[in-house]
């Protein structure tokens, strides 16, 4: 499937989002610079948010609306925490075309009709479902409707959760559909990412699988990409030192260099299935096992293991023949190292 200028197979390189999320801190000027270091540290997208804190929650101070599950945000109500984050509307506009001068891809997870309404007006290529939204089937049913690939974090679904997410965007007659492991803690522990899911997702439903990664540190990406993902979403600021509500796990400019080298270093390294005899394996091949004389021989010499081996170079007979060679005799005088040939074989 293409989004925007990407083409996402089974072949192509990896589809690696950079995540403003939160991390602009509230400043437009801090937005455009995060997106402008993403671009260095060679992002292919810049992937925003659109929601309001009355879009995603309701202002309403009770036990039921507090964080209290061992987050950063433990203690604070969702309307309060995401009024702080989220990113005002009136900036996707000016977002988007920054995006598109330092030639990323922009696109956003909307979390509500009208959010989709806006990105729709932007011409945003694509699509992402946020994890805690994989259960909001009329909000995927209407992203699916406008035509785009949909990109789907799994973080708190269940395999029924996900097979209705996946026929919801298909009876909208919308197939182009990415699901993306997640774990959804913030950070994920090691031994709760589960990345083996990956290769499970293509196998189990059909479509390409990827990993949103809120683990610490670049290896966990680059294990995903290891693992058969096409698509890897990082959470990015520029400065972990500005602080915000997504500092704490996301990557800066240098570290995520460092994780975009890395997946660069693991596609070359995982190459392609090849069993075919290429050029350098012509070549390195004289270098391989062979039958040579190992001792001078006059003719009529019988052959025996001390006087015919297995050596390098590979100019001889293929070693599959010692057994066939021994007791037999040889044809003419040869001396210690000449390569055993068919017509030296009486």
């Amino acid at each position: 499937m293409r989004i925007d200028t990407f083409e996402i197979t089974e072949n192509s390189p990896t589809f690696i989002i950079a995540e403003l999320s939160a991390n602009h801190n509230g400043s437009l000027e801090n937005a455009f610079e995060t997106i402008r270091a993403a671009k260095r540290a060679g992002a292919d997208a810049i992937k925003l948010q659109t929601y309001t804190a009355d879009t995603i929650t309701l202002d309403v101070k009770s036990e039921l609306f507090m964080i209290n599950h061992g987050t950063a945000w433990d203690g604070r109500y969702l309307y309060d925490l995401y009024k702080e984050a989220y990113t005002p509307w009136d900036w996707h506009e000016s977002l988007f075309k920054v995006a598109k001068e330092e030639g990323l891809i922009c696109f956003s997870s909307p979390f509500d009709f009208a959010a989709v309404d806006l990105l729709e007006n932007l011409n945003a290529p694509a699509y992402k479902i946020a994890s805690f939204e994989i259960t909001d089937i009329p909000l995927i049913k209407y992203v699916a409707s406008k035509g785009k690939p949909v990109i789907i974090s799994t973080g708190i679904a269940a395999e029924e959760d996900i097979i209705l997410a996946i026929a919801s965007c298909k009876v909208m007659g919308n197939d182009q559909i990415i699901l993306l492991q997640c774990t959804s803690e913030y950070p994920a522990r090691p031994e709760t990412a589960n990345l083996k899911n990956i290769s499970a997702i293509t196998q189990k439903f059909g479509v390409l699988g990827g990993l949103s990664d809120h683990t610490l540190g670049t290896e966990t990406a680059l294990v995903a990409v290891a693992l058969g993902a096409k698509v890897i979403e990082k959470h990015f600021i520029l400065n972990r030192e500005i602080g915000g509500v997504d500092s704490h796990f996301s990557l800066d400019e240098n570290e995520f260099k460092q994780m975009v080298d890395g997946v660069r270093l693991a596609e070359k390294l995982l190459g392609r299935v090849d069993f075919s005899m290429t050029e350098k394996k012509k070549t390195s091949r004289r270098f391989s096992r062979s039958l040579f004389v190992a001792q001078d021989m006059k003719k009529g010499d019988i052959f025996t293991h001390d006087n015919v081996r297995s050596v390098r170079p590979g100019f001889g007979l293929h070693p599959k023949y010692l057994e066939d060679v021994i007791g037999k005799h040889i044809t003419c005088n040869a001396e210690k190292g000449t390569p055993l040939r068919f017509d030296l074989i009486g």
